[in-house]
């Protein structure tokens, strides 16, 4: 079993400005595509009902919370690391990339990070790493739902692109399905190389 919130310890953070952006990522365990990432700052002055995990949250509710992020946070940004850099840097470092862009791109600029997870993405910024992040502070939980809703549009796209894989469905993730129709029609270009169903085809080719 994992961490359960309510068993965390309530969120201190270490900073009181009005410049906090939550940092959350989106793709690290699929086999094809970007892992994407979002940094947000919310505004104070204009709050968003029903901010939590975008895992918990339907597609319909993501994408209206999604809308009402872009209208009323002070700043977002939602930024990639590519399939191809997931390959060259491996998952870990490439989600950390993809947070660092996301991060760069605010304007204005964070003066304190949130980061869902255990570990900030090495930016020069202060911030804090938050387990749980995504259903303990509004802000991450805002960037998991821009990042969550931004991802599953790519897979919608690729999808039309390449039916026969079934991306609209699983989201790139190594289902039943998705193994199923890589080992009947191998790769694609957008196919992560390095993680061991992909390279399992490869070898086969």
């Amino acid at each position: 079993m994992g961490v359960k919130v309510t068993d965390l310890p309530p969120l201190q953070i270490d900073y009181t400005g009005q410049r906090l952006a939550g940092v959350d990522e989106v793709g690290r365990g699929p086999l094809v595509g970007s892992v994407v990432a979002a940094a947000v700052i919310l505004d104070p002055a204009r709050p968003i009902d029903g901010l939590t995990d975008s895992k918990k949250l339907t597609a319909r509710k993501r994408e209206a919370l999604d809308s009402l992020i872009r209208e009323r946070a002070l700043a977002f940004t939602v930024a990639e690391a590519s399939a191809a850099e997931v390959d060259q840097l491996n998952i870990y470092h490439a989600t950390h990339l993809a947070m660092r862009r996301a991060i760069d791109g605010l304007v204005p600029a964070a003066e304190y990070l949130l980061v869902d997870g255990n570990r900030l993405p090495g930016h020069a910024l202060p911030g804090q790493a938050v387990v749980k992040g995504d259903a303990r502070h509004p802000a991450i939980a805002a960037a998991s739902i821009l990042a969550k809703v931004a991802r599953d549009a790519q897979m919608v796209a690729l999808d039309m692109r390449y039916p026969e894989y079934g991306f609209a469905r699983h989201k790139g993730y190594p289902t039943k399905e998705h193994l199923s129709a890589l080992a009947v029609h191998g790769p694609l270009a957008d196919h992560r190389r390095s993680f061991a169903p992909v390279q399992r085809q490869l070898a086969l080719l």
